[in-house]
């Protein structure tokens, strides 16, 4: 058990990292080591917002003075001295985002077992910076471009330029196989489900959610393609479930790859599965000039492409 502390009667006045935020989830995020429904109790009745009570939904504005009640919340330090500070290849930052160049094995947030991730780590990194949140999510064995907005106001839009389809993710990767098509389309619902074990995985399925991927063959190795991927939509394991059900299993792929050549590649020195966020595009979402973004091809992942290169 964390050890518990008496906090006193404080007041917040709503900065842009929290306008526009439900009082809930500021309160969630304000009062870490607060059950959430203790939370809920105060809420009916002790928090006011100028003065005034608001229900659950109330949005927050710039300028808000919340009166937060004595609660015990767990001690600061000992909830977060787990969370390593850790910074990480930016490729691009403004006051609006911070675009990092995500390390292959590192989750982007924590929950599922692991205890912290990419957002938990930058937080604690900069602990002057009033809001950072992810704006999209890559698998953790995946590599490459990863968002993260600094205000709420870039945060909504980048959401809305993504749900209104309005960027443009291009990823590489290396199948297993001689991919013959230079560029093809790729519209397979998919389906999400647990395994017995309780494990998350995808499959091709009928009653799944619509999901389109476009492919370009960029190299051949004969036995192997190195492939760029467009995203038209954004589903869980998309581009890995697309390729396996294809029959082109993404090299070093530990969920739907060829879990027997995938021992033999790590011997030949690929070690993870070569899948990465290589490029975004999109229009800045507060001053609407045209950005693309950029992170190089992993070390280790063009060290094996210039391997396969020998071989041919």
């Amino acid at each position: 058990m964390n050890q518990l502390s008496k906090e006193s009667v404080t007041f917040v006045e709503v900065d842009e990292g929290g306008a526009g935020q439900r009082i809930d989830n500021f309160l969630i995020r304000h009062l870490k080591g607060v059950p959430k429904s203790h939370i809920y109790r105060i809420l009916r009745g002790e928090v006011r917002v100028n003065k005034k009570r608001i229900d659950q939904t109330y949005r927050l504005q710039l300028g808000d003075l919340l009166r937060i009640p004595p609660v015990r919340v767990a001690a600061r330090a000992e909830v977060e001295a787990f969370v390593p500070s850790n910074e990480f290849p930016i490729v691009f930052e403004d006051d609006a985002l911070l675009v990092i160049d995500k390390p292959a094995g590192t989750a982007v947030h924590g929950g599922s077992g692991v205890s912290f991730g990419v957002i938990e780590q930058l937080r604690r990194a900069r602990p002057e910076a009033k809001f950072l949140e992810l704006v999209h999510r890559l698998d953790r064995e995946t590599s490459g471009v990863l968002l993260i907005a600094k205000k709420r106001s870039a945060l909504t839009a980048m959401h809305e330029i993504m749900r209104e389809g309005n960027s443009d993710k291009r990823y590489l990767t290396l199948v297993v196989g001689d991919w013959k098509n230079a560029r093809q389309h790729v519209k397979l619902p998919l389906y999400k489900f647990d395994t017995p074990q309780g494990e998350k995985r995808v499959m091709v399925r009928e009653d799944g959610q619509q999901a389109h991927t476009v492919f370009n063959l960029k190299q051949s190795f004969g036995d192997y393609t190195l492939l760029e991927a467009e995203l038209k939509t954004g589903r869980t394991h998309q581009i890995r479930v697309h390729l396996s059900h294809l029959g082109y299993p993404i090299a070093g792929d530990d969920k739907y790859g060829d879990f027997a050549l995938n021992k033999t590649l790590m011997k030949q020195g690929l070690k993870r599965m070569f899948l990465h966020a290589h490029s975004i595009s999109f229009n800045h979402p507060l001053s609407g000039e045209p950005l693309t973004i950029v992170a190089p091809l992993a070390k280790e992942l063009v060290s094996f492409v210039e391997k396969l290169s020998r071989t041919v």
